[in-house]
């Protein structure tokens, strides 16, 4: 196992050495992850997230161990016009972008006769609308790379369905996120740009430990339904990302990596 996994903090290889990368919701959990790694690899990270108070404590530790990040916080992603306003502040000094890492989501469950119509617009525009967005305005950036990487955040849920857990809406937006992959691929390889996913399985996050990996959640059990035995860290999502972002991944695009323990690959879901 590498330092990374086993300090959180990731071992300096300058992978990122020369890139700007852009990551959503570097506030907590897998975005804090990513920042961390992306920056000890050597890329300066622009980040941004809703929470101010989170993203600024990145900001601090990214910069305590060496790296070089900025973020613009809040940033409420599911407004085209914030989107816009911040694509365009980012594009006064980094007119060329080299990855875009659209991290941030957020979600609501239920299933389908209690899902009401308002939460499952919200899920849209929490899980689809802050992906759609970041890469629509960066999309020039981006292309004027002429070498860059797009990573986005689909999630087991994208690809299978659930008897413990009532997700119609998060299935769906995730689903599309894995959809939307591919077809970034196809308008992006002419441009030089390269779209993956990544898919995680269960992740412990302070969103899922307050959640999903909650005592009374029939989920919180589920370490002994996954192949490998265990709940996966925000580490190691970032690691993944990290690899689809970099150079080494340079004959990746379009696919959906599942970093899920062998979750999805086992019956039952």
């Amino acid at each position: 196992m590498t330092d990374f996994l086993r300090s959180g903090r990731p071992e300096r290889r300058g992978r990122l050495t020369g890139k700007t990368a852009i990551i959503t919701g570097t506030g907590s959990g897998q975005g804090r992850a990513a920042a961390l790694a992306f920056a000890a690899e050597g890329a300066v990270v622009i980040g941004c997230d809703i929470d101010a108070d989170g993203a600024e404590e990145t900001v601090r530790q990214v910069h305590q161990a060496g790296g070089r990040m900025s973020s613009t916080h809040p940033v409420d992603l599911t407004s085209e016009d914030a989107v816009a306003a911040w694509a365009a502040q980012v594009s006064t000094e980094h007119p060329a972008v080299d990855i875009l890492y659209a991290n941030a989501a957020a979600t609501r469950f239920a299933p389908v006769e209690d899902l009401t119509f308002a939460d499952w617009k919200w899920n849209v525009a929490h899980e689809m609308d802050v992906v759609f967005l970041p890469v629509k305005y960066f999309w020039r950036n981006l292309a004027s790379s002429g070498n860059a990487a797009v990573v986005l955040v689909g999630s087991t849920a994208g690809v299978t369905g659930s008897v413990t857990n009532g997700r119609l809406a998060h299935t769906a937006t995730k689903g599309a996120v894995v959809a939307i992959t591919k077809q970034l691929a196809a308008e992006g390889a002419p441009l030089g740009i390269r779209v993956n996913t990544v898919s995680p399985g269960m992740i412990r996050t302070p969103a899922t430990e307050g959640d999903l990996l909650s005592a009374d959640h029939p989920m919180n059990a589920i370490a002994g339904h996954i192949p490998l035995g265990r709940i996966g860290s925000p580490e190691e999502v970032a690691s993944c990302a990290l690899f689809l972002a970099s150079d080494e991944a340079s004959y990746v695009t379009g696919v959906n990596l599942m970093v899920d323990g062998g979750w999805s690959a086992v019956l039952p879901g």
